[in-house]
C-alpha cells in the first residue's frame, strides 16, 4: 500500500467499500470531516481548558494522569488532556455530533457508543517539537492493551481521532500497520515492546491529514505516534481522539485509580 491510501467522505452510512477496507486494513480516512471554523472553535476551546488547568495545576481527571510540557516560549502548556469534554461545553457538545453514529457498524454490537465519560474521555494531543518538550512522540503499542490490564475479555474499541493540523510526513504523527488488528493474540501482546519501541516499521503507513479530517482506527492496530523531524512552530500539531466503545458501561469518576498501563506509559517520553 506504501503510503498512497484511499481517503474517502463520510455520508449517511458506510459504503461496502469502506466497510470491505476497514475489514481489511482496520482504519479509514475521511476528508473534510469538519470545516476551519469548526476546527479553530475545538482549538480555542482547548486553550481555555489548558489555562484552567495550568492556573489551578490539575495533575489528574478521573484518574488519568494530565501531561504537561513547555512551549516554545518556555510557558507550561498541556500536552495531553484527558477527559476533556467534561471541561467545556464547546468540547461537550461535539461529542454529541451524530455522524459519529455513522461509525457504529464498524463495532457491530447494539450497545455501541461515545466513551464520553468512560475510558480516557476526550482524549486531545498536544504536540510541539521544542527543547522542553515532554511529549514530541509515543512508541508502538495497541489500544486494547487496557482491557488485559484491566483483566477483562477485549472489547472492540475504535479510535476516532479529529484531526486539527494538516502534516506532511516530516511532521511526525500517526503511524500504523495496517491489518493487524486480525492479528493473533500472541503478536497482539508480544509483536512489539509496548511504549518503548520506536523505530519504523517496514510494513507501517504514515497517516497524512488535512486539518478537519477524520479517521478512525481499530483498537487491536498497532500503531505510535513519530516524532516531527522539524522543529519550532511548524512542528506544532493537534489532534482530538475518541473513544467509540462497547460492552459494560464502566464510566469513571473523581475517585478512579490510575491504571496500570497508564503508570506505565507516564515513564516514557
Amino acid at each position: 500500500m506504501g503510503n498512497d491510501y484511499p481517503r474517502f467522505t463520510l455520508e449517511e452510512r458506510l459504503t461496502p467499500e469502506q466497510n470491505e477496507f476497514f475489514d481489511t486494513y482496520g482504519f479509514l480516512h475521511f476528508r473534510g470531516f469538519i470545516d476551519a471554523a469548526q476546527v479553530q472553535a475545538l482549538i480555542q476551546a482547548s486553550l481555555e481548558v489548558q489555562a484552567k488547568w495550568v492556573e489551578q495545576k490539575v495533575e489528574k481527571v478521573y484518574g488519568v494522569p494530565i501531561k504537561y510540557g513547555k512551549d516554545l516560549d518556555g510557558r507550561p502548556i498541556v500536552q495531553r488532556f484527558a477527559f476533556a469534554n467534561l471541561h467545556s461545553q464547546v468540547l461537550a457538545q461535539f461529542l454529541t455530533e451524530p455522524r459519529f453514529k455513522t461509525l457504529f457498524p464498524l463495532v457491530g454490537a447494539p450497545d455501541t457508543r461515545v466513551g464520553a465519560d468512560e475510558k480516557d474521555g476526550m482524549v486531545i494531543n498536544h504536540y510541539v517539537n521544542g527543547p522542553d518538550s515532554a511529549y514530541s512522540r509515543l512508541g508502538w503499542h495497541t489500544d486494547g492493551l487496557r482491557d488485559i490490564f484491566l483483566g477483562s475479555r477485549l472489547n472492540p474499541l475504535l479510535n476516532v481521532g479529529v484531526h486539527l493540523s494538516t502534516l506532511g510526513i516530516e511532521h511526525g504523527g500517526l503511524r500504523i500497520i495496517p491489518g493487524t488488528h486480525r492479528q493473533k493474540l500472541s503478536q497482539f501482546l508480544f509483536r512489539k515492546r509496548y511504549f518503548l519501541d520506536h523505530d519504523a516499521d517496514p510494513e507501517e503507513l504514515a497517516i497524512v491529514p488535512t486539518a478537519g479530517d477524520l479517521t478512525v482506527h481499530d483498537g487491536r492496530l498497532w500503531h505510535r505516534v513519530a516524532q516531527s523531524q522539524v522543529v519550532g512552530e511548524a512542528s506544532r500539531r493537534r489532534v482530538i481522539y475518541i473513544p467509540v466503545i462497547s460492552g459494560k458501561y464502566a464510566p469513571k469518576d473523581g475517585l478512579s485509580p490510575t491504571p496500570l498501563y497508564q503508570r506505565f506509559a507516564g515513564l516514557v517520553k
